[in-house]
């Protein structure tokens, strides 16, 4: 494809997401209404505008996740790569557990399918950047939106999605430094007993349960894991002190958000955000930063 050719640009927007929510580890996300924006236009040489969170980071052309994986998909499907002025705008913290690579790869994923004009499904879309990623949790829940149910088969990521109720207020709690998803997997132990694995399943099954009846008092329960949080508690250490929360009137559910170290907690019916931040400041002791954020809708492609 020469720069010449007519092609008309693309704009996506693709939303944050928390995975795991406690038991949920590999299998479920959700997704959070700060976003990444993309607008991509056919060009002579690539070009990189960036602003938002991490602006310098994501305005980078070398070691680019979204650049690197639309080469990638171009060259795997044997296509030259059409070079692509991109305007990105992120609001989406780098390395905090919210998704990021997840949007990025499907960004990567949707242009090469645009530009290099690949026969590529939604659903085929999805499977290519969960074996990218490695697993399906936050790419589904991304692509899809609401809370999403995930598994890789035979016949690529096999999901189910509920939309999940719109008034229900979460807080993301963020320390001050990162942490990579490779490091915080690295914590976990390679065998679990039959107790702690019987645990999870039953909180997994409650916690699909609270998302598809609308159930935000299922949560307290359904949030509870026995498989990853204790053992990233150390790199994590906002999930130590935030916890204990779980049980208090005012908090529905706390959860570690993803690989960590962010912390991402419901807020019970009537609890308002003034009364949340007021408390979870007082928990954490730190100069934390805190988002208000609502369950939001999947990625959305627009023709420019």
């Amino acid at each position: 494809m020469s720069a010449s050719k007519t092609m008309r640009g693309l704009r996506l927007k693709l939303p944050a997401t928390s995975a795991n929510l406690g038991p949920g580890f590999d299998a479920v996300g959700l997704a959070m209404s700060m976003h990444l924006t993309v607008e991509a236009h056919p060009a002579v040489v690539f070009q990189i505008a960036a602003t938002g969170r991490d602006a310098e980071l994501c305005g980078e052309l070398e070691n680019n996740l979204i650049l690197d994986t639309y080469r990638l998909e171009c060259a795997r499907a044997g296509v030259d790569a059409q070079p692509l002025r991109l305007a990105i705008h992120n609001e989406i913290p780098l390395g905090m557990g919210c998704g990021s690579s997840a949007a990025a790869l499907l960004a990567g994923v949707a242009l090469a399918r645009h530009f290099g004009e690949l026969k590529m499904s939604d659903a085929e879309l999805v499977a290519e950047a969960s074996r990218i990623e490695g697993h399906p949790d936050n790419v589904a829940a991304c692509w899809y939106g609401g809370f999403t149910v995930s598994a890789q088969s035979d016949a690529g990521v096999e999901c189910a999605t509920f939309a999940g109720d719109a008034v229900w207020e979460m807080m993301l709690v963020l320390p001050q430094t990162s942490l990579s998803t490779k490091k915080a997997r690295a914590l976990l132990p390679a065998t679990y007993s039959k107790e702690d694995a019987v645990f999870n399943v039953q909180r997994a099954a409650l916690l699909v349960a609270a998302f598809a009846q609308g159930r935000l008092d299922l949560l307290r329960t359904g949030m509870q894991d026995k498989i990853h949080q204790s053992y990233r508690e150390e790199a994590c250490p906002l999930l130590k002190s935030l916890l204990p929360l779980s049980n208090e009137k005012e908090i529905a559910g706390v959860a570690l958000s993803g690989a960590g170290p962010s912390v991402l907690v419901f807020l019970s019916k009537g609890t308002t955000l003034l009364e949340a931040e007021t408390r979870l400041r007082a928990a954490t002791g730190e100069d934390v930063e805190l988002l208000s954020l609502r369950i939001a809708e999947g990625a959305t492609e627009t023709l420019l």
